[in-house]
């Protein structure tokens, strides 16, 4: 057995977190640290870079002195890392051009439909997996070179690099020495072709983005340094992966129709399909989920704009209960939904619906109805919004979906639990450690350095807090899925025709 401990560093959107963890996959310690959200137009994010890493570097240090550890105790780092986030800096100088321009930032909008009018759709999306959208890195790019009018040219003298933001942290860590990513990474910037496993030169000329920026692809597990000057002694980086990818692998989902759902702010859903690319057909993201030595594992990803949002609005918007976990005891006060159906589009519909017109509405409001089937029709719309992706899941993938595994904070309601178990017809089940984003870096690194001996040894380690059986009446279901999707349907035509007045 290895001596020491794992640091997962987890650069999330809203924070910076940093977790040690022992050779059993257990939390020892932990530190997080929120930075500045920048809105400076209308769906325009963005972050500091300088604020990103100062703040990642700072809870590294404070969750190995809350334990009085130090840096010899680190057998290596792990790092994981908000998706699509987009950084430019000058290589000499190590200081951005622009902030970094967040995954969620809409400001390449108008270009994105350009190009999808001149029919450049279906060759984006057969080379990455991914629709055209200002989701992804390529026109976060494209949009700060435009910037400056100086930036082109130094972006084709080599003079400038681009990274999400793990080649950020990589870079700052390493003092300049290495300008990397990984391949999970990567296969979100839309420049990146999944199948060929390079940057693609097409799209690099589509975009106009000199090939000199970008950085060097690896795989998501592989010593790619050591950190120089930020701690007493250097500690080998050696694990990479985008945050639902890192959770994907957290949750052990290491064999094909394996799947994994996130409940955060929004859901995160990602069955790994193994060794090949399935292209979707029911308007999923066709991702890669891990490179492990020469293997490459493929997976099939569909976003939920609003999961644990929605119990966010109970409490602050419609102010039916003062607390998060407040939600679960008003829910259970009714003992159905009494017809009541919420439809959560506040952003529009995610996946498998992708309608961004679509606003939020609740149907089937009658005299008889109280908190209680409100609070209920939103904890169920979580539910009703996974079961749409986890069948598109299995339609593309050909595969029944055995069983679910849930992290996030809204996998902690077990009402929610039950009721996505109930329409899933298959167990949903809640890992001992829900810190899965950070655990799967960790575990990334620890293969690499020999602190475990192999990825077998590691599924030992993943232990189940509960599962939950289907118990509803299948009956009962299929009437409950049967009016949430007239609901959708609903929601979708009352967008439609207020986009045709417009």
């Amino acid at each position: 057995m290895q001596k020491g401990y794992i640091l997962a560093l987890d650069q999330g959107t809203t924070s910076s977190r940093a977790m040690l963890f022992d050779h059993e996959g257990k939390v020892v310690s932990s530190a997080q640290r929120e930075f500045t959200q920048f809105f400076p137009q209308s769906g325009w994010v963005e972050h500091d870079p300088d604020e990103i890493w100062s703040s990642q570097a700072g809870v590294a240090t404070e969750a190995l002195t809350r334990v009085n550890l130090t840096s010899a105790d680190v057998h290596a780092i792990g790092i994981t890392n908000q998706r699509e986030t987009t950084i430019v800096w000058d290589r000499t100088t190590g200081k951005p051009v622009y902030r970094a321009i967040v995954w969620q930032d809409r400001r390449t909008a108008k270009f994105c439909d350009e190009l999808k009018a001149q029919k450049y759709d279906e060759m984006v999306r057969a080379k990455t997996g991914l629709p055209i959208d200002s989701y992804f890195s390529a026109t976060k790019i494209r949009w700060i070179l435009d910037n400056e009018k100086s930036l082109q040219a130094k972006a084709e003298r080599g003079e400038l690099a681009f990274g999400t933001v793990d080649s950020w942290l990589m870079w700052k860590f390493t003092k300049g020495e290495c300008h990397v990513t990984d391949i999970t990474n990567a296969s979100r910037t839309m420049l990146f072709n999944i199948h060929t496993q390079e940057w693609d030169k097409e799209l690099l000329k589509l975009f106009n983005i000199p090939e000199a920026m970008l950085p060097e692809v690896r795989s998501s597990s592989e010593i790619y340094g050591k950190t120089n000057d930020v701690f007493a002694s250097k500690i080998p980086l050696a694990g990479i992966a985008g945050d639902q990818h890192a959770a994907l692998f957290g949750q052990m989902c290491t064999e094909p129709g394996m799947v994994k759902n996130t409940y955060g702010t929004g859901c995160f859903l990602v069955m790994n399909t193994g060794e090949k690319p399935i292209e979707s057909k029911n308007n999923l993201v066709t991702t890669i989920a891990w490179k492990i030595g020469d293997r490459v594992d493929y997976a099939l990803e569909g976003s939920i704009f609003i999961g644990g949002a929605v119990v966010q609005w109970l409490r602050d918007g419609l102010k039916l209960i003062t607390h998060s976990r407040g939600v679960e005891p008003l829910a259970a006060s009714v003992k159905d939904n009494g017809d009541v159906y919420l439809v959560p589009a506040f952003t529009g519909l995610g996946a498998p619906h992708w309608q961004a017109d679509a606003r939020g509405t609740i149907f089937g409001l009658t005299r008889d109805s109280q908190d209680g089937h409100v609070a209920r029709a939103a904890l169920e719309s979580i539910a009703y919004q996974s079961l749409d992706v986890l069948r598109a899941m299995e339609t593309d993938s050909g595969i029944k979906i055995p069983e679910l595994r849930v992290d996030g904070g809204a996998a902690s309601n077990n009402l929610l639990m039950q009721f996505q178990a109930d329409l899933l017809g298959a167990p949903t089940v809640r890992p001992t450690v829900t810190e899965t984003t950070a655990l799967g870096a960790a575990y990334l690194a620890g293969l690499a350095t020999g602190y475990w001996d192999d990825i077998e040894t590691i599924k030992k380690q993943w232990k189940q807090d509960l599962a939950f059986e289907p118990k509803m009446d299948p009956t009962q279901c299929d009437h409950y899925v049967t009016e949430w999707h007239r609901a959708v349907d609903a929601t979708i035509t009352w967008a439609n025709k207020g986009a045709n007045k417009r």
